[in-house]
């Protein structure tokens, strides 16, 4: 299929980083670390929803930036095509063609240069690009844990089980037999095949993975017999979680270093832990905070009375003054759950209901027509005052 390129302004790397152009290599690995702090996934575990969203962009966008111009040949492409990529626009405004770089013109570049000359002259992707023999970093992991109520109110600590691919080790991940490898001499250890076409609209150079070394730049004379090349192997591991208390559902968890082993010598993936919390049969939790639906008789509510309420530790006892009505709520302070990175702890909300018997019997019926017959409009102020409105 062939590749569109879209001609549109893309983000200033630069200003994402809040550096300008002619910023060293230092001035921007500061700038990317103090950024990167700022908007970490782990800095934002109670933020709302959205605040979380708008935290995981700038940190993938911090990422992308950081990516670019941390590396000297791309961002000497990016400082050139203002992108890092020309095959999805030329830079400058106007674009290429000096069509309206805001807002954009799409076309397919397949068909224009396999007009001139048959063939993409990016490669087999617009999108790809060729990977060098750099040290690149092994995917993370998923792991689903599922916890109680209680264990995500209180902490606890399970362990998860997991396959993983590790480096060899008797090659050392380089998937040659005693790890005895030698440069690539179809690339000349660059791990990439460079081309120049000429064409029409002028010179253009691609880049594509060498095919013989797969982008490492090394080829084995004999493969490693344990990992049959490939220079990884697969280990179950298990890993020690530890659930701090007052973790929520949704959360997430990471363990640096512990997924997917890395490439040509890049550090491992990481293990991130997704928490999912099991209802409880009779609170709800918001925050930190929890609400109970407590009955009690409507005796119970027009005498007053003492109760013991259920907590996730010891009952606590509640006060409930005559005369209560149904839907007032009490409040417990310090009842709830602790605060994830505090000391402190929510409150429990107690929602009381006075519930109505469904049946009575003959004798209580008299007891309640004596009841109403002596009651008078003043013990029933909501009543009398939308008696008055009628």
């Amino acid at each position: 299929m062939c590749a569109k390129l879209k001609l549109m302004a893309e983000t200033d790397l630069y200003k994402v980083l809040g550096v300008e152009k002619t910023a060293t290599a230092d001035e921007i690995k500061s700038a990317y670390r103090k950024l990167a702090k700022k908007y970490h996934p782990d800095m934002y575990t109670t933020a709302s929803a959205a605040e979380k969203k708008n935290a995981e962009e700038k940190f993938k966008e911090i990422n992308h930036a950081y990516e670019v111009l941390s590396d000297a040949e791309k961002r000497k492409v990016y400082d050139t095509y203002g992108t890092e990529d020309p095959s999805q626009g030329f830079g400058g405004a106007g674009g290429f063609w000096g069509g309206n770089a805001s807002g954009g013109m799409d076309f397919d570049i397949g068909d224009i240069f396999s007009s001139f000359f048959g063939g993409n002259p990016f490669g087999e992707s617009t999108r790809g690009r060729a990977k060098s023999n750099r040290a690149v970093q092994g995917e993370d992991i998923r792991i689903n844990l599922t916890l109680t109520f209680e264990e995500a109110a209180f902490g606890c600590e399970k362990e998860a089980r997991y396959k993983r691919s590790e480096n060899c080790p008797d090659c050392k991940g380089t998937g040659a037999k005693g790890g005895v490898t030698k440069s690539c001499p179809k690339c000349g250890g660059s791990g990439v095949i460079n081309s120049v076409k000429r064409t029409p609209l002028g010179q253009f150079s691609t880049q594509t993975v060498c095919p013989d070394c797969g982008g490492t730049g090394r080829i084995s004379e004999e493969k490693c017999p344990k990992c049959g090349g490939k220079g990884r192997v697969t280990k179950e591991r298990a890993l020690k979680i530890i659930v701090p208390a007052g973790i929520d559902d949704g959360q997430r968890m990471t363990y640096y270093n512990e997924g997917e082993a890395g490439y040509n010598g890049g550090p491992s993936g990481n293990a991130v832990v997704f928490i999912t919390v099991k209802p409880h049969k009779y609170f709800v939790r918001k925050g930190s905070d929890l609400y109970l639906d407590y009955p009690i008789t409507m005796i119970q509510a027009a005498l007053g009375c003492r109760v013991q309420i259920p907590t996730l530790k010891e009952p606590a006892d509640l006060e409930i003054p005559a005369g209560t009505q149904s839907g007032t709520v009490f409040r417990l302070k310090n009842k709830g759950i602790k605060h994830l990175k505090l000391k402190d702890y929510g409150d429990l909300y107690v929602n009381v209901i006075v519930e109505i018997p469904k049946t009575v019997t003959s004798e209580q019926r008299d007891l309640l027509y004596k009841l109403d017959a002596s009651s008078t409009m003043k013990q029933y102020p909501k009543k009398a005052a939308f008696k008055d409105k009628m």
